[in-house]
């Protein structure tokens, strides 16, 4: 904490107009905990870059947050006499969103310490660059469902069931729910042609998907929940089917500005922010929820796919 003299110390009196302002009293007691980037701040708080700079240099001018340089970016903590943030960390108590910030800010910096999106990040950038023989992501995806040991796997949200059938070499039953009453009778005869009894087609919406409370080891959606009308209880969902230390599995798009794939995919939401992902994850009821981004598409609109895993 820095140390004021009497000259130095910011206008007690405009230092409360400036607390009075929800927004920015949420900015100070986040920077209050640990410095942050805009980009971070962005995340936290589900605002544009803009309105949060414009806050941010609010508070600058009147000596409440101080930034430093590091890399390309500016990183800001507060810098708050003791009475001023005293008064804020009271004020903050009568906030609604001050509890899922610090919720949110958890899961932030908690990015910082995952060395996992650093090696996808370059696996990203390296797989595929150079052909090599029987190489493909599809495989990869093969060998490792190998090693998956789960005894009954939710695929919700289904589609013709290409990972439904990977699963099913692996577990002793997979249930494929979709909505599509076409995608369930492609997957059905699917299933009888390539063997696989184990595999079981359901129709239904993955809201409200016919299985038993309590009934299964690994729930997944694969590139589903942003078709869904209400993500978070089609993730409630998840929850309620799922055993005791079950696991959930989730791939989508990271939240993106493509407008058009409302049109052409029929999506209903422009994917999900990691933070977003996390909270709905975690008001189902899950735990040891952990996110990373596990591929850049390198053509427009360059779509990141975003993985989450959590557990029951």
């Amino acid at each position: 904490m820095r140390s004021y003299s009497h000259t130095s110390m910011p206008s007690i009196l405009n230092s409360l107009k400036l607390l009075a302002d929800p927004t920015r009293l949420r900015i100070l007691l986040l920077l209050s905990s640990d410095p942050l980037s805009v980009a971070e701040l962005q995340q936290i708080l589900s605002m544009g870059q803009s309105r949060i700079s414009t806050q941010l240099s609010q508070l600058k001018k009147e000596g409440l947050v101080e930034d430093q340089r590091s890399g390309k970016n500016n990183i800001y903590s507060a810098s708050l006499p003791p009475q001023l943030e005293k008064v804020a960390r009271e004020a903050g108590k009568e906030l609604p969103e001050t509890k899922q910030d610090f919720a949110s800010l958890k899961h932030i910096l908690q990015k910082r310490k995952d060395h996992v999106r650093a090696y996808f990040d370059q696996l990203a950038g390296k797989f595929g660059r150079e052909y090599v023989p029987g190489r493909s992501w599809k495989s990869l995806a093969e060998a490792m469902l190998k090693i998956l040991n789960y005894d009954t796997v939710a695929d919700l949200g289904a589609g013709e069931g290409t990972l439904s059938q990977l699963l099913a070499q692996r577990a002793k039953h997979v249930i494929a729910i979709d909505n599509s009453e076409k995608m369930v009778t492609f997957g059905q005869s699917l299933a009888r042609d390539h063997k696989l009894p184990n595999l079981e087609y359901r129709l239904g919406d993955i809201e409200s998907p016919p299985i038993d409370d309590a009934s299964v080891d690994l729930a997944i959606f694969s590139q589903a929940l942003h078709h869904a009308n209400h993500p978070e209880k089609a993730i409630a969902e998840a929850h309620r089917i799922l055993k005791p230390g079950g696991r959930l599995i989730i791939l989508d798009l990271l939240q993106h500005t493509f407008e058009k794939a409302r049109e052409l995919y029929f999506d209903s939401w422009l994917g999900f922010s990691e933070v977003e992902l996390v909270r709905m994850i975690s008001e189902a009821g899950f735990q040891d929820t952990e996110t990373v981004v596990v591929d850049r598409e390198s053509t427009p609109p360059y779509f990141q796919t975003l993985l989450a895993t959590a557990a029951k």
